[in-house]
């Protein structure tokens, strides 16, 4: 089928030529010419603005934005809007905000235009291997889209959640689930990179806990391949960015009296990461060599 999609990034443009090795007819749009130009080279059509996508596909029109969330959604749904008409459908494949997601979905109906949030995972190895959707909408909209998740997903990979805000509120929790995962194996291993007994292999150790093991996984996978290049990690920087999933997982956490501490520690050692030497651990020193004449080390 056809459809537009905005935003060429690692996801959208590795989801757009997905689509079009499957046959569908894709109309581009990204603030990067170099970025149209090479889908272009694939394939796809080019357009030149929001406005110069609606006006080259065919009712019911269907669009998906991958732009970051917040207000580069609203603008670009603002841009789209004066041509289209009832029965068109907005896809948000990006980690936009489950109450976004449902303030967008109600105001779009208002003008018959359905809209439809697809919480999506993968990364970079989505083109190859298919992205996990989670699909929140109306089920005429979920239906009318199905081809594209089809194409998108792999065998038993995508599902329709519920009504609008359902698909990113699954894929909010997804991401925190994934922030403890991601922490649980970081203190693992750096727990056995540090014994003062064993100079072990993580390479090796990695390797064989994907063989059989209860903790085997493909984020472990993805580990034994990172220790493959260097068991040291001595080029990376300990920075841990957050996209905002996380944050808002835990305060739907607190929001609901449910109790989250996994998800929320790992959080927070994700800001910690972000400090060289934090304030906080000055006062704890400090306080420690007051009380007890602890040892301090100095700056």
């Amino acid at each position: 089928m056809q459809l537009g999609m905005i935003g060429l990034g690692k996801m959208g443009g590795n989801m757009t030529e997905r689509l079009m090795r499957d046959g569908h007819k894709v109309v581009v749009f990204d603030r990067s010419a170099d970025a149209i130009a090479h889908y272009l080279g694939l394939g796809a059509q080019a357009a030149k603005d929001a406005a110069d996508m609606v006006a080259s596909l065919s009712a019911p029109r269907v669009v998906w934005i991958m732009v970051p969330a917040g207000k580069p959604v609203d603008d670009t749904i603002a841009a789209l809007l004066p041509g289209m008409s009832k029965g068109d459908v907005i896809i948000d494949g990006g980690n936009s905000n489950f109450h976004d997601s449902m303030r967008r979905g109600a105001e779009l109906e208002q003008k018959g235009i359905h809209f439809v949030d697809s919480g999506t995972s993968g990364g970079v190895w989505g083109l190859e291997n298919g992205y996990c959707l989670m699909i929140g909408g109306s089920n005429e909209a979920f239906a009318l889209c199905e081809p594209i998740f089809k194409t998108l997903a792999p065998k038993d990979g995508y599902a329709h959640m519920g009504p609008t805000g359902a698909g990113h509120y699954v894929k909010m929790i997804h991401n925190g689930v994934e922030y403890g995962m991601l922490q649980a194996y970081a203190e693992g291993y750096e727990i056995l990179h540090a014994s003062k007994d064993f100079k072990l292999d993580l390479h090796k150790i990695a390797g064989v806990w994907n063989h059989g093991s209860v903790v085997r996984s493909w984020i472990n996978e993805l580990a034994e391949r990172a220790f493959e290049k260097d068991t040291d990690l001595a080029d990376l920087k300990g920075f841990i960015a957050d996209s905002g999933e996380g944050r808002w997982t835990v305060q739907e956490a607190i929001d609901l009296d449910v109790p989250a501490p996994v998800i929320t520690l790992s959080l927070l050692m994700r800001l910690r990461s972000r400090q060289e030497d934090s304030f906080g651990g000055k006062v704890i020193a400090a306080l420690r060599n007051e009380f007890g004449g602890h040892a301090v080390q100095k700056a």
